[in-house]
């Protein structure tokens, strides 16, 4: 980071003392909004950009930290964001990418260097309900850098729509199964695919389903190998697990 070099310089010429060095160093590491500390130096150390979790959030303090990211050259994502945060951020930012289905935006600043991802992620859902969790997800690993290909309502209720994909399926190094009900898709990939499958449970069900539990517990005992389990409905954590293993 050059700014980090252009300081130790400075300190190493005699230029600054150690302790403007030291207040220096905090600034280009935290942003602090009172409301928000910005952690601006997670590209540098975990290759993802910053990304802010809307829901609980004010438009303002949303806002807020956008403009603090943009003024940084900082490529950010938010999710889980209302409508009158979502209007604010296209009323602010023009050239902000919208993205409707899973209530997310993402400002492009800077031109940091991304690992290079190493294949695809397949993101496949069970059903057209569970579309907005698999979108998350899709936005999520672009955001990050990946190419993604998604296969939606593939669920075993009528396997034939997931059997006729499987071989691009199997084209990818990683797949995020998204389902709800029983979850059941998770298992039946993972003895489909070589590849890790990450299952993603989603709040889609009866009432029985208890909000996404009994997915969640389905994929948890899942006698397949190969499947890992994120939170439910959560696109973003299952992305974030998947770009990781996508460029190892």
């Amino acid at each position: 980071m050059k700014e980090l070099e252009d300081i130790l310089n400075t300190l190493k010429d005699g230029k600054i003392s150690v302790e403007a060095a030291r207040k220096k160093l905090s600034e280009i590491s935290i942003a602090d909004l009172t409301h928000t500390r910005i952690d601006l130096d997670r590209h540098a150390r975990t290759g993802a950009g910053e990304v802010i979790f809307g829901a609980g959030k004010t438009p303002a303090q949303i806002m807020e930290i956008m403009s603090a990211l943009r003024a940084k050259k900082i490529d950010v994502l938010a999710t889980r964001l209302s409508d009158e945060a979502m209007g604010e951020i296209e009323k602010t930012f023009p050239d902000a990418e919208m993205f409707r289905i899973p209530r997310m935006a993402a400002l492009k600043s800077s031109k940091a260097r991304r690992k290079k991802p190493l294949g695809k992620i397949a993101i496949v859902s069970a059903g057209t309900s569970d579309m907005r969790v698999a979108e998350e997800a899709r936005v999520s690993a672009e955001f990050f850098g990946d190419k993604v290909e998604c296969f939606y309502d593939c669920g075993v209720a009528g396997l034939h729509r997931l059997t006729s994909q499987i071989d691009k399926i199997r084209e990818a190094r990683v797949v995020i199964a998204v389902a709800g009900m029983e979850g059941a898709l998770a298992s039946v990939l993972a003895g489909l695919v070589k590849c890790p499958v990450i299952a993603l449970p989603t709040s889609v069900g009866y009432g029985a389903s208890f909000g996404g539990l009994a997915a969640l517990l389905s994929m948890l005992n899942s006698c397949a190998n190969g499947v890992s389990v994120v939170n439910i409905d959560n696109g973003f954590g299952a992305a974030y697990n998947a770009h990781i293993i996508n460029t190892l």
